[in-house]
């Protein structure tokens, strides 16, 4: 069950953190995994090697999600190159927290940037060949703060919020194409982005999370493949939650 033998798929964000297990996972399923970041390609390097050595293939491609035009021509260059693309994680995402009255303009456009149109840039040019193949699978990273709010967050949950709304749409769109568009959201998970938090504050978030603990970012690749699988073929248009009950 949930093999992916045979199939393309591009993560985008995965060069660490949440995309790099992401890439692993999708790769040990027998996907040939794209690794697409934004950041230098030695940072890369370590989830190929990651890919490698749970028996998967990858490879690692330079993309900035804010450029459309620079997007559209590495989807269609790898989709040519490889004669297909399965499956689309738009993973890529940045946070700049602070309290909505000390946030700067610059902080709101480069937040929705690119979690909001990096998304759609992707989506647009991934769903362009999924319909083609009449098959595909869109797995769009949102947030538990998309649904809960949290303080000090409201660009950030606004623009989760917007990828939910996205998902959503896309799923009524496309599904008489065959390709489903989902949405998972995580929850408090340990990655780079919480490890650097004062110990108080995650104590005070492990406290609001029913099953006591910090996810894993295994457990959210597991959710993202489960989507990504044959077997979720009659799921579209929903948001998996990845919270350990913190938000239900």
């Amino acid at each position: 069950m949930f093999r992916l033998d045979g199939k393309v798929a591009v993560v985008t964000g995965g060069y660490r953190g949440l995309g790099r297990s992401m890439c692993v996972t999708l790769a040990k399923a027998g996907a040939h995994v794209i690794a697409a970041d934004v950041l230098q390609a030695e940072v890369g390097q370590e989830t190929l090697a990651a890919v490698s050595a749970a028996g998967g293939k990858g490879e690692l491609m330079k993309l900035d999600v804010t450029q459309a035009e620079a997007v559209d021509e590495g989807i269609r260059e790898l989709a040519k190159r490889l004669g297909r693309l399965d499956i689309l994680v738009n993973n890529a995402g940045i946070a700049r927290d602070n309290l909505l009255l000390r946030v700067s303009d610059e902080d709101i456009q480069k937040t929705f940037a690119v979690n909001v149109t990096g998304a759609i840039n992707c989506a647009r040019s991934a769903i362009r060949l999924m319909m083609r193949a009449r098959t595909g699978r869109v797995v769009n990273l949102a947030s538990v703060v998309a649904e809960l709010g949290n303080p000090g967050q409201a660009v950030y949950s606004a623009s989760k919020a917007a990828l939910i709304g996205l998902t959503k749409t896309l799923a009524r769109e496309y599904a008489s194409r065959g390709v489903t568009v989902n949405a998972v959201a995580p929850g408090f998970i340990d990655t780079d982005m919480t490890k650097n938090l004062p110990q108080d504050a995650k104590k005070y978030m492990i406290e609001q999370i029913p099953l006591a603990r910090i996810g894993q970012p295994d457990d959210v690749a597991a959710a993202v493949l489960f989507l990504c699988s044959d077997e979720a073929s009659y799921i579209t248009g929903q948001v998996i939650r990845v919270n350990g009950g913190m938000y239900v």
